[in-house]
């Protein structure tokens, strides 16, 4: 196998240097002379309250729904908090691992290098960087996002319309930056695991100046990891650098840059078949993988930002941030599927054919924004205020380089090893370049109407214009002036119980294309939300009850492929609508244990009244917990439970068989995945934590998500385990 290594040699040399750059830099400004900002009369620097230096299950306060800083009780929408100490408990060590521990949230791997999220029902398309981020071009992660650089992962489940303008009825996540201490920290991290995987993270941060109004950060890690799944690889690099200086007493500025490569070996692009013509199901080994040997799929996230933040008379604070993300992604890639008419042979496992391809894609996102928050007096009672605005521009351009001998005839499963001839990629040529612009201004108000009752309400005004072509189609739409508007009502029982009302508008721009490849035209709809909110244990435990229904017009469902291409197009689908119910309970049960359980019910039903999106799970369910064993000091055991209920995908006709005719229903029966971890403080600052994941061997698929005419899939991971061995200073 022959493989171009330059792009990724240039990459480890640009992550090595700036490493190196970085830490000798920090140690140089402590034993320098003091600088510049040292002269200024500045006060002790300001630190914020950040999940990592509780070592808890629960966080103080959120912004990810309205800008302003909100306790548990205070917000109401359901809100799940993934801190950094539960992130270390279970080795969560990327985002499909932090949000398939999430209260509601499904994580759909259809592919090993692409994967989409969904939250009661509809995918999540709403990431943001401490509350600063805008939907996903194509409403999914491409490679493993690591978790290295943050201190934790907020999610505000249901319509969020108020930060995110489109107001999605899903869920937005919320990405919380770890920021430099003014106390000098560092840490080391190895690991090692199941199938020699290696990793290692190192983390540094103090003040860089005598007096501490500069100080500073450094997180930096590699991964090279196998897999159960043939001739996979994956292979991480992460850097994180943020500074953060008091210009002033009342003045901060923090600038910041990360950058992670995500460089994948014989990835999956699309999965396994799971019928045979005769509608009967596949049963693959679990290793199985319809990859090629010299297939690769490298993703690199750049990501900067720089946010000034004011503290003003009153009470008042002004932010303002600038934050640009750009995702490269480059591969050659090879699929395996059944052309129009044709399906799997149950006698001989006959029936795939080959569609390779060369893909680059380079999405960059630019977001301003700017806002100010503070208190005011109404009615001889204090409220607090919320005014911003927001300006974005994505730029999304890739290519399609189709290869020769797509259509040729390929052995059955069973007997593939990934031995393809590599094609010239010049079997034609497709593309894409287009422009997203949205400009938004929003307000929201936080009203205490009484002592014990609240009210929240906003209104955010969007415009958004894009402007391009996609394969030879062009993309043009504008909407003008778009209303979100967002209330909520909260009552508090006592000094430990709230009740919640929320209600809020959907408009969701759509990327998805019809069999035109003119884009859809946008959702709308309404979200509404109860609940009741509750707190025991002197806050050290939050409990959520929510009940929630959104209804939604013109959501887009896969409906097959384009022709001559690999890509999906899709239909509107009217009247959908989804409710249900969550629970979650989370926090410091005692001095020993820890506990995160979460619970959802979700039904989702089309215009006819009959169910609808049969691959999103009606029950699903979380539980982990550690518990510090009495007369062993340092020592900690813990487990993690996830079960879903069944879940269903119609696959089209079957073609053979005596079930000629009738529709190909694929199962996947509900299943549990049980963890379990250990914990032990061996010496001083030493700790090692052992993890074992899918102790019982479960099998399963991981997701029945169409991509296409039918849904295709793999199973999830065997029993694997991996020992961390960490020192903190």
């Amino acid at each position: 196998m022959y493989r171009n290594p330059e792009p990724r040699f240039r990459r480890k040399a640009l992550i090595t240097a700036i490493v190196c750059t970085s830490l000798s830099g920090m140690a140089a400004a402590q034993e320098n002379e003091p600088t510049a900002l040292d002269a200024l009369d500045v006060t002790a620097p300001r630190s914020q309250v950040t999940s990592e230096s509780t070592g808890s299950y629960i966080s103080g306060t959120t912004t990810s729904s309205t800008r302003m800083e909100l306790t548990h009780r205070e917000t109401p929408q359901a809100v799940t908090v993934i801190t950094r100490e539960q992130m270390d408990d279970f080795a969560q060590n990327d985002i499909n691992d932090v949000l398939e521990g999430t209260t509601g949230v499904t994580v759909e791997s259809v592919e090993t290098d692409r994967t989409y999220y969904t939250s009661r029902g509809f995918d999540i398309n709403n990431f943001q960087y401490d509350g600063v981020g805008m939907p996903a071009v194509y409403d999914n992660v491409q490679g493993e996002l690591d978790t290295a650089f943050f201190d934790r992962v907020e999610v505000v489940r249901g319509a969020n319309g108020l930060m995110t303008g489109s107001g999605s009825p899903a869920a937005t996540v919320n990405f919380i930056r770890k920021r430099p201490t003014a106390d000098t920290n560092a840490s080391v991290a190895v690991t090692g695991g199941s199938w020699d995987k290696k990793r290692i993270v190192g983390d540094v941060s103090g003040a860089v100046s005598e007096s501490g109004a500069v100080r500073g950060r450094v997180v930096a890690g590699y991964e090279d990891k196998g897999s159960y799944l043939d001739r996979y690889n994956n292979e991480k690099q992460m850097f994180y650098g943020v500074l953060e200086a008091d210009l002033t007493n009342t003045t901060l500025l923090t600038l910041g840059h990360a950058i992670q490569t995500s460089d994948t070996d014989s990835p999956l692009w699309g999965a396994l078949p799971l019928f045979y013509s005769d509608g009967s199901a596949t049963d693959f080994a679990r290793s199985t993988s319809t990859a090629s040997d010299w297939s690769y799929w490298d993703n690199t996230q750049h990501n900067s930002f720089v946010e000034l933040r004011q503290e003003l008379a009153g009470g008042w604070r002004a932010t303002g941030t600038v934050f640009r993300l750009e995702n490269e992604s480059e591969s050659e890639l090879f699929y395996q599927y059944t052309p129009s008419g044709v399906q799997l042979n149950p006698e001989t496992g006959e029936g795939l054919v080959a569609y390779p391809s060369q893909y680059d894609l380079d999405v960059e996102q630019w977001v301003v924004d700017a806002y100010a928050t503070g208190p005011f007096q109404l009615a001889n009672r204090t409220h607090e205020l919320v005014l911003g605005a927001s300006w974005s521009r994505s730029e999304t351009v890739d290519e399609s380089r189709y290869g020769r001998g797509i259509g040729d005839p390929l052995p059955p499963l069973n007997e593939w090893d990934g031995n393809y001839p590599k094609p010239a990629f010049d079997n034609g040529v497709g593309g894409s370049d287009w422009t997203d612009r949205e400009t938004s201004t929003y307000a929201a108000a936080r009203w205490s109407l009484t002592d014990q009752l609240t009210a929240i309400t906003g209104l955010r005004l969007t415009w958004l214009d894009n402007k391009g072509e996609s394969y030879g189609a062009t993309k043009e739409s504008s909407y003008d002036a778009v209303e979100t508007p967002y209330a909520g009502l909260i009552y508090d029982i006592n000094d430990d119980h709230s009740v919640y009302a929320s209600y809020t508008e959907i408009f969701t721009p759509q990327t998805e294309v019809d069999i035109n490849r003119d884009r859809l035209d946008p959702i709308d709809g309404v979200n509404y939300e109860l609940g009741l909110k509750s707190e025991f244990q002197n806050d050290r435990v939050n409990t959520t009850i929510a009940l929630f229904q959104t209804e939604q017009k013109n959501v887009a469902e896969a409906a097959g492929v384009l022709p001559g291409t690999n890509d999906s197009y899709y239909t509107a689908v009217d009247g959908l609508t989804s409710r249900g119910v969550e629970a979650e309970i989370v926090g410091d049960l005692t001095d020993r244990i820890q506990l995160f359980a979460g619970y959802t019910y979700v039904d989702i039903e089309g215009k006819d009244g009959k169910g609808a999106k049969s691959f999103v799970p009606e029950h699903l369910a979380q539980l982990r917990a550690t518990w510090k064993v009495p007369g062993v000091e340092g020592f900690k055991l813990g487990g993690k439970v996830r079960w879903q209920s069944e879940i269903t995908q119609e696959q089209g006709v079957a073609t053979t068989g005596p079930n000629a005719g009738e529709t190909i229903v694929t199962e996947q029966g509900s299943y549990a995945v049980l963890d379990l971890m250990a914990s032990y403080d061996f010496a001083r600052d030493w700790n090692a934590t052992l993890n074992v994941n899918n102790v019982t061997e479960e099998k399963y698929i991981e997701s029945l998500k169409k991509f296409g005419a039918s849904a295709q899939g793999f199973y999830g991971e065997p029993a694997n385990a991996s020992l961390t061995v960490s020192w903190v200073y």
